[in-house]
């Protein structure tokens, strides 16, 4: 009898050590698993960066600059003795200015994770890119840092219909690009005389820091249709210097800005006869007059030198005359007063701020009379050609023309019946 159960009493020690040992290796098996998860849970650990510090065992306290706040009562808030602030203050103004700091700008306040919190910087934003930190130990020091930029390259386009701002809203894309396209097309394109049914393609930078689009960076390529006629405009880099210039190579910046003001209307063109409206009398009107609203400042259409800014006594109030060069010089009359420092023999830009709209002289309202002198002989403001600065040149020919083809073609592949409520993303 115990030895027909003998087989059956091994058998069973037999399973039962089997179980055992399974389970000590499942067991084993999970240990080992289990720390490889914490291992590579530990290899893929990325810190919470912020200012160029790891801020997982740290607190960070941000608000914005209020209205009368100074870094005084900021850090004294935060249990920062005056001395310390004091020292801030003078030691470091090399590096940044604290009385520069500005009413809605971030900042933030790192702090030790502690039971008793002590801030160890603070930080400003001087801009969305720039910050300056502060250490509040010893040594007290700051230094200057830069977020990361992150440029994305978008496209947009549409038709006109009352202005370029209006489509560029209409077509959800950041207005300013109007303003970017105006100055970029200064020279060949009068964005105050621009027509219903004009159209744009434009290819340009937006630009991002921390995911969040804070504007507009450069225009790449654009095509903006006036009257019918296309108007291209490549960015290229020449001589370290970068500029727009047509399909041809040739620079979009020309001697002379389009017009001297942002007007409302044309209210008198150039005429060898007209009726004066205070004399009542026919005589030449050599300018044209911009209609605008009083102190709408008035910008120097060149690069030149003022030759006089006086009253004049034929009627044109205060007047300033500018002398480019051997050819050109222009004029701006009814001025309401002049800009700061414009006298004779002073130097002026072109774009700079010479005078400000006004109704001085013979004069039934706020107007500016331009005028145009080509060898001191008047022409017609609107029909002058100004010349182009220089081209690209020959070493940098082949150059220019791939980059050119390339933008052209993306410029073609944004979709041709261009609608004022449309964005498209490269």
């Amino acid at each position: 009898m115990q030895k027909k159960n003998l087989p059956i009493v091994v058998i069973v020690f037999a399973v039962a050590a089997m179980i055992v040992l399974a389970g000590y290796l499942v067991f084993f098996h999970g240990k080992q698993t289990g720390g490889n998860r914490e291992e590579a849970q530990a290899d893929n650990y990325e810190p919470r960066l912020m200012y160029g510090f790891n801020v997982d065992s740290l607190t960070i306290v941000s608000e914005t600059i209020k209205r009368n706040q100074f870094l005084a009562n900021i850090l004294q808030s935060y249990n920062v003795d005056y001395a310390t602030i004091d020292r801030i203050v003078r030691e470091t103004k090399d590096v940044f200015d604290v009385r520069k700091m500005r009413q809605g700008n971030p900042y933030s306040v790192i702090l030790t994770n502690d039971s008793v919190p002590e801030a160890k910087y603070f930080v400003y934003e001087i801009s969305y890119i720039d910050y300056v930190v502060y250490s509040l130990r010893e040594p007290v020091r700051a230094w200057r840092g830069h977020k990361e930029v992150e440029t994305r390259v978008d496209t947009a386009s549409g038709i006109i219909s009352s202005s370029l701002w209006n489509a560029m809203v209409a077509g959800n894309t950041d207005p300013n690009l109007a303003i970017t396209l105006s100055d970029i097309y200064a020279w060949t394109i009068d964005f105050f005389g621009i027509q219903k049914g004009d159209s744009y393609k434009v290819i340009y930078e937006n630009i991002y820091v921390e995911g969040e689009r804070i504007g507009i960076g450069k225009v790449l390529a654009a095509n903006f249709n006036h009257y019918g006629k296309d108007h291209v405009a490549i960015y290229f880099v020449q001589d370290s210097t970068g500029g727009y210039f047509d399909e041809d190579g040739k620079s979009l910046r020309r001697a002379f800005l389009k017009a001297p003001l942002n007007y409302r209307r044309i209210s008198s063109g150039f005429s060898n006869s007209r009726l004066h409206p205070v004399l009542k009398i026919r005589r030449p009107h050599h300018g044209v007059d911009y209609a605008a609203a009083a102190g709408t400042p008035v910008m120097a259409i060149g690069d030149g030198v003022v030759e006089y800014a006086r009253w004049d006594k034929k009627g044109g109030g205060n007047t300033i005359r500018i002398k480019h060069n051997s050819v050109y010089s222009t004029a701006y009359l009814h001025l309401s007063k002049y800009g700061q420092g414009i006298k004779k023999g002073v130097h002026v830009k072109q774009g700079q701020v010479i005078g400000y709209v006004g109704s001085t002289g013979l004069s039934t309202g706020p107007h500016l009379d331009f005028r145009f002198y080509k060898n001191g002989t008047p022409v017609d403001p609107l029909k002058v050609e100004s010349p182009p600065v220089e081209p690209i040149k020959p070493e940098n020919l082949e150059r220019f023309t791939l980059e050119r083809n390339n933008w052209l073609n993306q410029l073609l592949g944004i979709e041709s019946e261009v609608k004022t409520d449309t964005i498209h993303p490269i």
